[in-house]
């Protein structure tokens, strides 16, 4: 009977320990430094907060870009779940932190909202994966898939953040003529814009990728978000900049292109790109002389990494927020458009990632009217030169993928509406 009373006695012990220090504490922080255990799913868990209704403060280049966070047994559950690594601090801690970030090339960023997410993406099956919409579903944060007849009715106008992924707004289906121009689902593809085209009213499929192109920049002159991967970052500039010139050649619409398409360009339409040169071949895989994929099939797999800028988080605190990371040397990865030729970049343009010598950028950023966009060269973070056909990247084996990081933090880049009171 003195065993029973006495182990009822220090489980209460026990117990009441634990409800002192939950009670005690009411903060947590969630690190994003080498300490964390899966940063990925450490976006959801803020995102999540802000689902329900409770701010969340950015704690940018503290210890990676943590977050902090009201304690409650919600947020410790969704943690645990997610499998994300937090601590328990109480109102001194916090001070203490508060103070090191006000000292210290740091800052606060509140993050009140969560943004409405959009995914431009064909309803038909395409033979590669996107990187951002594996990010998205890893993380647990919800988004929409809209393509050209969303666009084209208004519809990005529900819209905070807008990203595109492998698609190719010059209206020559990812250039893939030459080395699969025979295969079933290049031949879907194909005839399936063509009948998307026609139903919206347009002759050609050009024509109506060249429409949506300026309805997205129209978009971001409004306030929107646009962050773009792979061949969407040079094809949209490409599209705008001939918006209502022919500059395809005769396999992908039956006609030929504009002979006078070179005096036809304007640049001031573009987001990103100037004075660059279009790949006309109809038989070459590429767009422009804007990427930098040959470059980096040179360096190969071991030798290819890119360096993130570090940027005055109270001074520039949105190119700050788009590079947070654990790191600051990521591994480059390769895509229809790897990178881009510094020698083709605006002025404007605020380069915050770049391969280590003077020509070739991966990660950009610059606004446009009253929005920003967001470019970052490459297709998949975590498999190197992924190929047509290859299956999806396995998050579960990459939840600490710095490359993955830098696409999270554009999603709730859109979040953060201003700095909080200090108290």
């Amino acid at each position: 009977m003195r065993k029973m009373r006495l182990a009822v006695s220090l489980t209460a012990l026990l117990l009441g320990a634990v409800w002192s220090q939950a009670c005690a504490a009411s903060w947590l922080l969630v690190p994003m430094d080498l300490d964390q255990t899966n940063h990925l799913k450490a976006y959801g868990m803020a995102f999540h907060r802000l689902q329900v209704g409770q701010n969340v403060t950015w704690l940018l280049n503290y210890r990676g870009g943590s977050f902090l966070m009201e304690d409650d047994q919600r947020a410790r559950l969704d943690a645990r779940l997610m499998g994300v690594l937090f601590e328990a601090i109480d109102d001194t801690e916090r001070q203490r932190i508060r103070a090191v970030v006000a000292q210290e090339n740091m800052d606060e960023v509140l993050l009140e909202k969560p943004p409405r997410i959009a995914v431009y993406s064909p309803p038909n099956k395409q033979p590669w994966d996107d990187a951002v919409t594996l990010a998205l579903s890893y993380a647990e944060v919800p988004y929409d898939v809209v393509y050209d007849q969303n666009v084209l009715s208004g519809k990005l106008n529900d819209y905070d953040w807008l990203h595109l992924h492998h698609e190719d707004f010059t209206g020559q289906y990812g250039k893939f003529y030459a080395s699969f121009g025979l295969e079933p689902w290049y031949l879907e593809q194909k005839k399936f814009n063509e009948d998307l085209a026609s139903a919206l009213g347009f002759k050609t499929v050009w024509e109506l990728k060249h429409a949506v192109a300026a309805t997205i920049r129209d978009y971001v002159e409004g306030g929107g978000f646009l962050f773009a991967m792979c061949s969407a970052t040079d094809t949209i500039d490409i599209a705008l900049a001939w918006l209502t010139t022919d500059i395809v050649g005769t396999p992908f619409d039956n006609t030929p292109l504009d002979p006078d398409y070179r005096a036809k360009v304007e640049f001031e339409n573009t987001f990103a790109f100037e004075n660059f040169k279009l790949v006309t071949n109809p038989m070459q895989y590429e767009f422009s002389n804007i990427d930098t994929s040959d470059y980096a099939r040179l360096r190969g797999a071991l030798a290819d990494y890119f360096t993130l800028f570090s940027f005055a988080a109270k001074y520039d605190p949105v190119p700050a927020m788009l590079t947070q990371n654990h790191v600051n040397v990521i591994n480059g990865f390769l895509g229809q458009t790897t990178g881009f030729h510094r020698e083709f970049l605006k002025r404007s343009v605020i380069v915050l990632g770049a391969v280590d010598g003077p020509d070739e950028v991966k990660y950009i950023h610059g606004r446009k009217g009253r929005g920003t966009w967001t470019f970052l060269g490459g297709h998949d973070p975590e498999d190197y030169q992924h190929r047509v056909g290859d299956p999806p990247t396995d998050l579960d084996l990459y939840p600490t993928s710095p490359g993955y990081r830098l696409i999270l933090n554009n999603v709730l880049f859109p979040a953060a509406r201003k700095k909080p009171q200090k108290t």
